[in-house]
């Protein structure tokens, strides 16, 4: 037994600041390259789960899609069919009330003109909702979409030019 041992002792005493407990430089990169490889074949497994979910809701989507459709005609066929019947009974209506067959088919056809002028106009209003008009104004103002120029509904016509897009940066002088 030397002077720095102690009977209890196993082999030298660690240096301050040293584990005692720790595993091998090598031992420790290789697990951390296993787990890294574990990692990564997880990763591609639920990559290829999402995928397959995907592409089965696509499925599912494209088949509801064309069943949908086909309702759709459905019900277009016969609501035509239903509004039809609506009308020759109102003319009916109208006819057995006393009025002529011309002018209770006039008063039918005034009706239906009016409801199909409606739907035309609110159908403009949705169709101009449609076209971005807001994201083209920022797209412009980023200098991405520079055929607005002519077309930007939200300036008064009376409005100097450049008085619609305030400077970007900043760094312009000001008058």
């Amino acid at each position: 037994m030397s002077e720095g041992e102690r009977p209890g002792d196993a082999g030298p005493t660690p240096a301050p600041g040293e584990d005692a407990g720790a595993p091998p430089l090598d031992e420790t990169l290789r697990e951390l390259g296993e787990a890294g490889k574990a990692s990564l074949r997880a990763t591609a497994d639920s990559l290829r789960s999402l995928r397959a979910l995907l592409s089965a809701d696509i499925a599912l989507a494209r088949s509801a899609m064309g069943r949908a459709l086909a309702w759709t005609a459905v019900a277009v066929v016969f609501g035509a069919t239903g509004w039809l019947l609506a009308t020759a009974a109102g003319v009916a209506l109208l006819q057995g009330m006393g009025l002529s067959w011309l002018s209770s088919l006039a008063i039918a056809a005034l009706f239906n003109l009016a409801i199909t002028a409606l739907a035309a106009w609110r159908t403009a209003r949705f169709f101009d909702h449609m076209g971005l008009h807001a994201t083209r104004r920022q797209l412009s103002r980023m200098g991405l979409f520079d055929e607005l120029d002519d077309e930007d509904e939200d300036v008064p016509a009376t409005a100097p030019p450049g008085s619609a897009t305030p400077p970007a940066t900043g760094t312009e002088p000001r008058p």
